[in-house]
């Protein structure tokens, strides 16, 4: 198989249109059927088929689309791999990160990283773990920073640093006249991650095992790092990381509501291809962001 009828492949397969890929591709339609057209020679079995005025993958183009994945990525880091012979510890960087440990691990670990390594750049997006992951595994990311979730295969996974998730509300809260027990909590109304969100589902299940009324959620957001200064500035509950409570910038004037059934454990790992090559300054900056 050639590799660029590899290339073409996965184009095609992301975007489900024969016309779509030769315009991203700059390539005529005829030369894409040409490609589609020997690669099913090669395969034996047809990749796509129709669906509606598009195409999908067969069970077989699936299986082909893995793989030929699998060889751009072994190329490319074979690539950056003969690159960064005598380089030292220089190169670019591509972490993807989620917005606590953007916050708190990582700051304190690029400013270490790049005094060492004044060359090294670094691309940093930050989102939800389900977004980042899937970066990864199409080879967008070199690594993962994220909260701990079941590792897809092919993938590794290293514990990089504990964390713990508390309710908290501004310091003149009433909830804070005298011992609050669970049941109290929902006597008031709270600011939080929508549903789906792990903090949120696992609050909610924590009412629910119970038998409680699940929070009055008056304010909702994605943005999880608004939420520490919101509900300083208001009568709202929330549920977020102890690590906010006294950090700078975070604002100022609330507390953590002291219940063992609202104290959640999470752990922060970093999640790579197994098989992928990382760079000296990327194995550098794990290291660092498990210092942290």
């Amino acid at each position: 198989m050639d590799f660029r009828d590899l290339r073409y492949f996965e184009t095609i397969a992301e975007l489900q249109h024969v016309g779509r890929a030769a315009e991203k591709l700059h390539r005529t339609q005829p030369a894409l059927t040409s490609c589609i057209r020997r690669l099913e020679e090669d395969c034996g079995f047809p990749v796509f088929e129709r669906a509606g005025r598009g195409i999908r993958l067969t069970a077989a183009g699936q299986v082909l689309l893995k793989w030929a994945q699998r060889m751009r990525f072994d190329m490319e880091d074979a690539k950056l791999e003969i690159a960064a012979i005598g380089s030292g510890l220089a190169g670019h960087v591509r972490i993807g990160i989620v917005p606590t440990a953007a916050r708190f691990l990582l700051p304190a670990a690029a400013r270490q990283l790049l005094q060492e390594g004044p060359d090294i750049t670094l691309r940093t997006v930050v989102g939800l773990v389900d977004k980042l992951n899937s970066l990864l595994e199409q080879g967008e990311l070199d690594i993962v920073v994220a909260t701990e979730t079941p590792t897809a295969p092919g993938m590794v996974s290293r514990l990089l640093a504990e964390d713990v998730v508390v309710v908290a509300a501004s310091a003149k809260h009433e909830i804070f006249s005298g011992k609050p027990t669970l049941r109290d909590l929902t006597k008031y109304r709270w600011a939080l991650q929508p549903p789906g969100a792990p903090l949120r589902d696992w609050l909610d299940h924590t009412f629910d095992r119970r038998r409680l009324p699940r929070p009055d959620v008056q304010v909702e957001s994605t943005m999880l790092l608004m939420l520490p200064t919101l509900i300083a500035e208001t009568g709202l509950l929330s549920f977020f990381s102890r690590r906010h409570l006294g950090a700078k910038g975070s604002g100022s004037g609330f507390k953590e509501v002291p219940l063992k059934e609202t104290t959640m454990l999470r752990r922060f790992v970093v999640t790579y291809r197994e098989k992928g090559y990382l760079s000296a300054a990327t194995l550098r900056l794990i290291d660092l962001l498990a210092q942290g």
